[in-house]
């Protein structure tokens, strides 16, 4: 609270503190620079942080409460044992129901892989049963023993295997966009800091001239906290601005087009990178107070 209180300072314009620091010149634009292109990375980690928490759900509940029993034998004992494992999979606590996939339907399955035109019918293909769980869910291992007994074809895929590292990468890589986010602020702290130290070593006279009138340090290093922090306020602005138009240009989420189309923000999530000024407003603020109390430091 005490640095958003000192920042509320920051919109008070003085004149003649103003004047400390120079307007234009090579520490303007490469505080305007920095901010702009920093913000726009950001909204992008961030785009990218949401985009992948919302994949993570989604193919948690793709994939959660569902399996697939695949029954492996010959033509002719087939059916057979797909009855036998419906009736198995019936009588089985824990699942809601049980089907087989259509030939159509399998058919619908194989076709990315191997075009429309698969002969289903006359390929020796192995029979999906599609199971659906109840909330309390079945006993995989029990399951699978009664299954080996009884249905020797069957094997029982209950999506563990993809759902456990799909769900680990996702949330990795959402971590990773959040250190993203903390090294990009990291980064502009630092070009606003060599930036500030730039403009307070070309001022070194101005700043000598002012302490022989009375000028307390206190008074000179808030000129260029102001000056500064507007800047990145006004550079962040822009390419959080130009950050987001750039999101709402790319695809819709698409079941094609998979994660690279689901990059975007959604709903009130569109308010999010609006939080991204203020706190480069607020990066700024600290590390320009912080070079500008060094630097007249060493001055003295």
């Amino acid at each position: 609270m005490k640095v958003f209180r000192a920042l509320s300072t920051v919109f008070v314009g003085d004149a003649q503190a103003d004047r400390v620091v120079p307007p234009t010149g090579y520490t303007a634009r490469l505080t305007l620079f920095a901010a702009g292109a920093m913000a726009f990375l950001t909204v992008f980690a961030l785009a990218l942080s949401l985009a992948t928490g919302r994949l993570a759900t989604r193919w948690g509940n793709e994939l959660a409460q569902s399996s697939t029993l695949r029954i492996s034998a010959p033509a002719e004992q087939l059916d057979a044992q797909t009855e036998t494992a419906l009736r198995v999979l019936e009588s089985t606590p824990g699942v809601a129901s049980a089907r087989p996939l259509s030939s159509e339907e399998q058919r619908d399955l194989l076709s990315p892989w191997f075009g429309p035109d698969l002969p289903v019918d006359s390929l020796p293909i192995p029979q999906l049963i599609e199971i659906k769980e109840t909330e309390q869910g079945y006993d995989a291992i029990g399951l699978r023993h009664r299954l080996q007994a009884e249905v020797p074809g069957a094997v029982l895929d209950d999506h563990t295997r993809w759902r456990k590292p799909l769900e680990k990468a996702a949330g990795r890589l959402r971590f990773l966009g959040w250190v993203s986010i903390a090294l990009i602020g990291a980064a502009t702290a630092a070009m606003i800091t060599l930036a500030a130290n730039a403009a307070l070593s070309a001022n070194a006279q101005v700043i000598s001239v002012l302490r022989l009138i009375g000028a307390q340090d206190a008074y000179i290093a808030q000129a260029f906290v102001r000056r500064f922090t507007l800047r990145s306020l006004a550079g962040a602005l822009v390419g959080t601005v130009l950050g987001m138009a750039a999101i709402f240009l790319l695809p819709a989420a698409q079941d094609e087009g998979g994660f690279l189309t689901g990059l975007g923000f959604s709903g009130v999530g569109w308010a999010l990178p609006l939080i991204v000024p203020p706190l480069a407003a607020v990066v700024a603020y600290l590390a320009t107070g912080a070079a500008a109390r060094r630097t007249l430091r060493e001055l003295t």
